[in-house]
């Protein structure tokens, strides 16, 4: 059987059945979805939420669904430390998707005609308190590029107008954003599908690094560890994923913007917005009992799913350069920061590290810290310790003028004013070295507790005593 979101979920509930909570409570689509996200968060809890009564909507809300580092690793079959190495060298080894019948396709199902489509009934969120209205926040839009033919897949945001109309908000070099430009310069709307809900392969596939215009459902494919099923669209010759919960059809029109915005991006502030080009839906397709797929903008989620993907790609480019590489990891609770765990072979090592991996993610990382291949640095106070005892900032610092920007979603790359009005500036980076010098220089050595004596230790001899067992003491 083919994988999908639900197979994904049947995994993860094995997994851990608490990882998966169900909200059967009628809860209002703005901002009654996030507020579960958000209480929990609050309690340091993080499950999965699968809204069953979202009121207006017609279908289930799945949300909160990638919030955990264990989720990821359990669909990679792997470690958690080993998830930037194992997503990186999958992406190496793409998979070609197949295309199967439309007999074979569970999106097919259901078919909404031209003149019953109602976005209202679907269960999309208004995510924070300043939203600009309901968004998209988890669709993948599909688009042909209309010279080589290849189809582009990427996750962008999409405000919802009406019941037919939708937005799409494209950021500097975004491929799809490039693809369109090309039909607005033909004078021709620009066919598209959206693909909402699908196993966290596809989902993250398509937001992974890949070169050039495509590429993103063979990527997919090999996140998932098999081809990635398509069939052909109702509308126009796209070829969209085949198991996919929903499936809009529209096109993004040549000719008329909307205002748009404002959104409480992964930065966690309002920035971007304006006018933007509007999508006008055709048709919806989507399997019996569908689940809507969420990720809570602004949140923990929306930093894993942009997270884990860069990690790969900055993994694989920094390894090319310094083969010592342990791992690197782009966390969540910073998404501009890259922590890079290395065997410093020479001094150059570090700064060679460091740029490949502000090359690799040129428009959001701030800060890269590299640290001896001892540190964890999945673990934020082992990062900080490295840094509070093997790092000199007079010695080991280098802030590089005017590296991001202007503007964008960094708040750091705009000025602001009384007035209110922002202008867009360049920001700088930094490369924090903390390492230990390299060979031959000796540095004091760290004081640990013998592998072989932590490796004795019979934990499944510990008890709880409560008060009684402590008699003797107290």
């Amino acid at each position: 059987m083919a994988q999908d979101l639900r197979t994904y979920l049947r995994q993860l509930a094995e997994f851990d059945k608490r990882s998966v909570r169900l909200v059967d409570k009628e809860v209002d689509p703005r901002f009654g979805i996030t507020g579960y996200a958000a209480a929990l968060a609050e309690k340091g809890q993080y499950p999965s939420l699968l809204f069953n009564n979202v009121k207006g909507a017609e279908f289930a809300c799945v949300s909160n669904l990638l919030t955990e580092y264990e989720r990821i690793a359990l669909y990679l079959g792997c470690e958690v430390q080993d998830i930037p190495r194992v997503y990186g060298e999958k992406l190496q080894k793409p998979i070609d998707p197949v295309v199967v019948e439309r007999s074979q396709a569970k999106v097919k199902e259901n078919v909404v005609a031209e003149q019953d489509v109602d976005l209202g009934k679907l269960p999309i969120p208004v995510h924070n308190e300043l939203d600009g209205g309901p968004y998209l926040s988890a669709g993948v839009m599909i688009i042909r590029d209309p010279e080589s033919g290849l189809i582009n897949a990427g996750i962008y945001r999409h405000q919802i107008f009406n019941a037919t109309d939708m937005g799409v908000w494209f950021l500097g070099a975004h491929h799809g954003g490039l693809i369109y430009k090309k039909y607005k310069k033909m004078g021709k709307p620009a066919p598209i599908a959206i693909a909402l809900g699908h196993h966290p392969g596809f989902v993250m596939g398509s937001v992974s690094r890949v070169q050039g215009i495509g590429g993103e459902y063979e990527a997919a494919g090999a996140l998932m560890g098999e081809a990635l099923e398509l069939v052909r669209a109702e509308t126009s010759d796209l070829l969209v994923p085949a198991h996919a919960e929903i499936i809009l059809e529209g096109e993004i029109l040549p000719d008329e913007d909307h205002a748009e915005g404002p959104f409480g991006e992964w930065p966690g502030h309002y920035l971007g917005g304006g006018s933007v080009p509007t999508i006008r839906i055709k048709r919806i397709t989507h399997r019996n009992n569908a689940i809507f797929q969420d990720i809570v903008a602004s949140s923990r989620e929306h930093l894993v799913v942009g997270g884990v993907p860069r990690s790969g790609s900055i993994y694989q480019t920094v390894k090319e350069v310094v083969p010592s590489l342990k791992t690197v990891h782009v966390p969540f609770y910073a998404r501009m920061h890259c922590y890079i765990s290395l065997h410093k072979e020479r001094e150059a090592d570090v700064k060679k590290a460091a740029f490949a991996a502000l090359n690799t993610e040129q428009e959001n990382l701030r800060h890269i810290v590299v640290v001896d291949d001892d540190i964890d640095v999945f673990k934020g106070e082992e990062v900080a310790w490295a840094i509070g005892t093997r790092f000199d900032a007079e010695r080991d610092l280098l802030v590089i003028p005017k590296w991001n920007g202007p503007g964008g979603l960094l708040p750091t790359n705009w000025e602001y004013s009384k007035e209110g009005k922002n202008t867009p500036r360049m920001s700088a980076a930094a490369i924090v070295d903390a390492t230990k010098p390299a060979p031959p220089i000796v540095f004091p050595k760290r004081a640990v507790v013998p592998r072989e004596h932590i490796e004795l230790a019979d934990l499944d001899a510990l008890s709880e005593p409560g008060t009684d067992g402590l008699d003797k003491w107290l």
